[in-house]
């Protein structure tokens, strides 16, 4: 397919794919008439007398001083400049690159003023892979991701940096290589340049792209653990789960479902005394299902932020543009905050297995060994998971829920949703880890159950760990173990997707 910028409408496959070079996107002349004529009006305005704000007056609390004609290019370039404020590390390429995306589409949507020239450029930038360094600090999310914002277009001005492959490259050095001018910015541009929700909504873009896999991996992890202790298949009953049909909860005990179909493991116990199980066993439809709705919340909004047009003024006539607040990012950061608690839940709950299979219950042994006292098994590793867990709990503090005023007062309530996005993301690093040690356990214990073997799926993933990391016999560093199974869930190794 190929997508058209500002016509059609993205959704988090097409983003990634425009992204990752598999899907091929244009601007359209549909989207070409529409910059065009949005440009003309702001031409329009800032020819006229009338003060229309970000066209031909100051920003913030300067917006009650007149810019004049000659003044206005200067006055651009002065915003990115001294709004490009960012601290800390660079966030990663990958972000930058949805950020130059999303900004596109939003732009040739037409009601931003901008030149086609600068839109161009813009694509330029992403043809050639010469992707803006933006600094992951600095944004409170309204008004914009205005430092954010700012950095990444910067290079536009020939200021700034740029990835270039896995190098930092001074901006002015990689246009002259790539036989490229700094361009200068004409009125309104560098406003709809610097206002808008990308950071944000690109931090959150790569949050539901991993989330998506690990909700899935989750589910896996689960039900090999529950493998590993011959715990019931009862909970994840249908007729349960029709009565209190949480979307989420469905389709969790459904996946559970299938991940038991076939196992000679589970027929194995299937007359057994056990009355039930734990609840980190018992209630996984109900734990994983609420960060599956968490999930899919967060992703209903940021495919509506993806098409929209977040920046301010917004030019709908050759008379009007409207000055309001679209570039308020608490639509998203309130969701994001949520989507935070969801994924440090599944990391407590897999906690809570993990600490189950080492206690030596229902045929297992104590830690995960037989030659327990001279050897401590697996012991040590659920401290790992106990640490990551207790991070992610710490991580889960809303930055939603405060606002600093900024802007002399004019920006008085900001929605912190950067903070929000960025701790998303390091919540789900954790999670990646806590599951790749759950699954290094559950594959431990499924050995304690043989000959019986389980699902076809269980299997797959079994042997998967097998390849990199032996069953635990005696005591030996855990690190390499631990390093590749974490590997397994970063590169999506294991597999997920049930037919």
């Amino acid at each position: 397919m190929t997508f058209k910028y500002g016509v059609d409408r993205l959704n988090i496959d097409i983003v990634n794919g425009i992204a990752d070079g598999s899907v091929k996107a244009e601007l359209s002349q549909e989207a070409i008439d529409k910059i065009n004529t949005s440009r003309q009006r702001v031409d329009k305005m800032a020819a006229s007398d009338k003060a229309v704000y970000g066209i031909n007056t100051g920003f913030g609390p300067l917006c009650d001083t007149q810019i004049t004609p000659e003044e206005t290019n200067l006055l651009q370039k002065n915003l990115l400049i001294t709004h490009a404020v960012g601290v800390g590390n660079p966030i990663a390429k990958s972000i930058s690159k949805l950020m130059l995306i999303t900004k596109v589409h939003a732009l040739s949507q037409g009601f931003s003023g901008i030149r086609l020239e600068t839109v161009e450029r813009m694509l330029k930038f992403i043809e050639l892979d010469l992707i803006p360094v933006v600094p992951e600090q600095g944004s409170v999310g309204a008004s914009g991701d205005l430092a954010p914002l700012s950095h990444l277009f910067l290079p536009l001005l020939g200021e700034g940096e740029f990835w270039v492959g896995d190098e930092i490259v001074p901006a002015a050095k990689a246009l002259a290589d790539n036989g490229l001018e700094p361009m200068d910015l004409h009125a309104k541009e560098g406003l709809a340049l610097i206002n808008g929700t990308q950071f944000i909504l690109s931090h959150g873009i790569t949050g539901l792209t991993k989330m998506r896999y690990l909700l899935d991996l989750a589910d896996v992890a689960g039900a090999m653990s529950i493998e590993g202790m011959q715990g019931s298949q009862s909970p994840f009953r249908e007729e349960l789960h029709a009565i209190r049909a949480f979307a989420g909860n469905v389709e969790v005990a459904t996946r559970m479902r299938r991940l038991f179909k076939d196992s000679q493991n589970m027929a194995d116990h299937t007359d057994c005394d056990r009355v039930q199980d734990p609840y980190s066993l018992r209630c996984i439809p109900q734990v994983h299902g609420a960060s599956r709705n968490a999930y899919n919340h967060l992703k209903e909004l940021v495919e509506i932020e993806m098409n929209s047009v977040t920046d301010n003024p917004i030019v709908i006539s050759e008379e009007e543009a409207i000055s309001g607040g679209s570039f308020h990012g608490q639509p998203l950061a309130m969701a994001l905050d949520y989507a935070s608690i969801a994924a440090a839940e599944l990391g407590n709950i897999s906690d809570r297995r993990c600490y189950l299979l080492l206690e030596g219950l229902h045929g297992l042994p104590r830690l995960l060994t037989t030659s327990g006292g001279l050897n401590s098994g697996m012991m040590i590793p659920q401290y790992t998971t106990a640490a990551l867990v207790t991070e992610n709990k710490s991580l889960c503090f809303p930055p939603s829920a405060d606002s600093v005023p900024t802007s002399m007062g004019q920006e008085d309530h900001v929605s912190m949703g950067s903070i929000s996005g960025r701790k998303l993301n390091q919540i789900l690093g954790n999670l990646e880890k806590i599951f790749a040690i759950e699954l290094m356990y559950a594959a431990q214990a499924v050995d304690f159950r043989r000959p019986n073997t389980c699902s076809d799926i269980i299997e797959q993933n079994h042997a998967l760990i097998r390849t990199k990391v032996a069953k635990l016999e005696e005591d030996r560093l855990l690190k390499p173990d631990i390093d590749a199974m974490v590997e397994f869930v970063t590169s999506q190794a294991f597999t997920v997707t049930l037919n």
